[in-house]
């Protein structure tokens, strides 16, 4: 099929497809006019990898979670400890989320919200970091 056709079935821009072959993640047949071909299981190489970004894995991490996918020796410990990983970085994000939400809302109770010049939303932006 071609890449609007993978791009429909993938619900990917063709662009994204055209990156993923760039940097290998998928890499199409080429058809006799040149034009890429792909197949089925290009098709669901594509939607593993969209899954796989949805989840927040890294490109990196795409391309070694399609290694481990392909790889019928593979030892689910070594999946598991991907996706811990990857929960580690989320929690830790959502720490470092809930810390600014934390001084935000501190900053905007402590501001009057008037006329007035005086601002410690202000004040705290213009102090040295």
């Amino acid at each position: 099929m071609n890449i609007g056709t993978a791009a429909e079935a993938t619900e990917l821009p063709a662009k994204t497809i055209r990156y993923y072959e760039e940097i290998g993640l998928v890499r199409p047949a080429r058809a006799a006019n040149g034009y890429r071909d792909y197949s089925e299981r290009d098709i669901h190489r594509l939607r593993f990898v969209q899954r796989a970004r949805s989840l927040g894995f890294s490109i990196e991490e795409c391309r070694l979670l399609l290694s481990l996918y392909e790889d019928e020796a593979r030892a689910s410990a070594d999946v598991k400890a991907l996706a811990l990983d990857k929960i580690g970085e989320i929690e830790a994000k959502i720490a470092n989320l809930q810390s600014l939400r934390a001084t935000l809302t501190q900053l905007v109770e402590h501001c009057h919200g008037d006329d007035r010049p005086d601002c410690p939303i202000i004040d705290d932006l213009a102090r040295p970091a």
